[in-house]
């Protein structure tokens, strides 16, 4: 659909909500019909929302070299529908807020537990570094400027470019202040700006003022690529240790993350069989990533060509299954053993979005999608033991949405005790996302499937984002003159410290202390600030993949620490 086509369809859609709104007697928010057609269009809530979503993402897509504001440009049309008087429905920025941040749990479960676990992951102190800094920094220059804790709170978030921090502390300041949290926005709108392009100038001029040069990078990152694809080689067997060994009885094969799935029989290459055992001169495929076969060949034998075989049976012997199976889920492919029960091989495995060759120790999930090969005669067994539908790679679980949220929304306001008395509660910012990280690390949790598709995730995510940031900038745009009149300086001047210290420190602590490379401390530090603008202005320089590895390790765990740091920050200056 082309841009012009989806602002139309927007825009068709904002005039029908509105329209059977104030089209039926006694609806929540329902104008007078004998008013003017103009007054009524102006006036309607449901018109604010969707009008404020429509121009701030249009506005969020105007770029300027290389630099555009994405979804918070929501949050600066709101900003402006505020401060003229406009409102928006009740309970969308709630509803929003709770969709954008269970979402974003479930995103960074995967990944944000392993990286703490990992006892001296870098990456993982690097973001604890950026958002460490970054509180520290705000804390002592809001108190030496007198500027107040909300306003302080949304100045930190929009200086480390964080949205689910935003959520954070306005939800904190509404239950400290007693308000809407309004300062908060108010402070991320104004130090956003400053939080973008400070990050995108450090990562361009630092490599320019330390003389760096990237040119080789390309290459190098090219290089790296096709070693990493997934591939397949068929390799004749020359290594006499291998005579009458069994496929499993070799751990150098085992322990290499390839996979051997076919062997050479009358001409034709048919799926491995339990009883294969190797012989001097048998031909076998193969599969792996480009490094990982090198090894695995020089292991067997060499290459040889497979023009003379006749083409392979994808279509009756190798097949895409869905895991659903409780039995099979949370169990490594050693203890299914599917080659002795099932005569199968997963040579392939899919899991968020990302396939890889799995081994013997790695757990299968469920909604992983193995890719199995195996005789035509055993696939439908081994499709019907793992649960095996073809629409759940693409289906949402909505009642593990619907409990899951439920949960979380409970879990935020559970009070917990504190040392000394009083209590502390997660907030609808807390805990939605508290229990997505749960689900999204564990995947199935007491019956509850912590899965969404991904194009489901992301839709539910930017929708609650831009409800949250419509709901935060009207309210805030309420509040604009006063605080820029009491604080315009002082403001501009701790967004410009909170930019700027975090990103310096967490670049030093990944260069010096832990050796990392230039461009991985580039990356590392952009993901420890959340910014996707700077890796942006990184990758536009060079190829390379070592800054988007970086970025994508840090970036959960700062994710997570930002929305703690928020509500800390509320809470100990309020």
């Amino acid at each position: 659909m082309s841009r012009g086509c989806a602002y139309a369809v927007g825009l068709a859609v904002a005039l029908l909500c509105a329209s059977s709104a104030w089209a039926q007697p006694g609806a929540a928010g329902a104008v007078d019909t004998a008013a003017p057609l103009a007054e009524r269009f102006a006036i309607h809530p449901l018109i604010v929302l969707f009008g404020c979503i429509a121009c701030g993402m249009a506005l969020g897509r105007v770029t300027v070299k290389g630099i555009s504001l994405g979804s918070s440009g929501v949050l600066f049309a709101a900003l402006a529908a505020g401060w003229l008087g406009y409102a928006i429905p009740d309970g969308a920025t709630t509803l929003g807020l709770v969709l954008f941040v269970y979402c974003v749990g479930l995103t960074a479960g995967p990944t944000f537990f392993r990286a703490f676990a990992r006892r001296g992951n870098a990456l993982a102190l690097v973001s604890v570094t950026a958002v460490g800094t970054g509180a520290v920094t705000t804390a002592v220059l809001a108190w030496a400027a007198g500027i107040p804790a909300d306003l302080a709170a949304g100045i930190f978030a929009g200086a480390l470019t964080s949205t689910p921090a935003l959520a954070a502390g306005s939800e904190a300041a509404a239950g400290v202040f007693g308000d809407g949290g309004e300062r908060v926005s108010v402070g991320y709108g104004l130090a956003y700006p400053f939080g973008v392009v400070g990050v995108v100038l450090f990562v361009q001029g630092l490599p320019r003022l330390l003389k760096q040069d990237f040119s080789d990078a390309s290459a190098e990152k090219t290089a790296h690529a096709d070693r990493q694809t997934i591939t397949r080689a068929l390799v004749e067997v020359a290594n006499p240790a291998l005579e009458g060994r069994p496929v499993g009885n070799v751990a150098a094969l085992a322990d290499s993350g390839c996979q051997l799935s076919r062997h050479v029989e009358e001409g034709r290459l048919v799926p491995i069989r339990a009883d294969f055992v190797f012989r001097v001169g048998d031909r076998v495929m193969l599969i792996g990533r480009t490094d990982d076969l090198d090894k695995v060949v020089d292991l067997i034998g060499h290459r040889v060509e497979d023009r003379d075989l006749a083409p392979l049976d994808s279509e009756r012997e190798r097949r895409q299954v869905a895991l659903s199976s409780r039995a099979m889920a949370g169990k490594t492919l050693h203890e299914l053993d599917l080659m002795g029960r099932y005569g199968v091989i997963v040579t392939r495995l899919r899991r968020f979005g990302v396939e890889f060759v799995p081994r013997p120790d790695t757990a299968v999930h469920s909604g992983d999608m193995l890719t199995v090969v195996g005789p035509a005669e055993a696939l439908p067994g081994f499709a019907e033991a793992a649960g095996h539908r073809a629409q759940l790679i693409d289906q949402s679980d909505l009642i593990s949405l619907g409990v899951g949220i439920a949960l979380g929304v409970a879990a935020g306001l559970m009070p917990l005790p504190l040392p000394g008395g009083g209590s502390l509660a997660l907030g609808l910012a807390g805990g939605p996302l508290l229990v997505g990280l749960v689900l999204g690390h564990f995947g199935r949790f007491a019956g509850l499937v912590g899965y969404l598709p991904r194009a489901s995730r992301l839709v539910l995510m930017e929708v609650g984002l831009v409800m949250f940031l419509a709901g935060a900038g009207v309210k805030a745009g309420r509040a604009l003159g006063p605080v820029l009149a009491e604080h315009g300086v002082a403001l501009v001047g701790v967004a410009i410290a909170v930019a700027v210290i975090p990103m310096l420190s967490a670049f030093l602590v990944a260069r010096k202390v832990f050796g990392l490379s230039m461009l991985e401390s580039l990356g590392g530090s952009c993901g420890g600030m959340t910014s996707t603008p700077g890796l942006g202005a990184i990758t536009a320089k060079t190829d390379a993949d070592a800054p988007v590895i970086a970025y994508a390790a840090a970036y959960p765990v700062a994710l997570i620490l930002m929305t703690l740091a928020a509500q800390l920050l509320v809470r100990g200056l309020g």
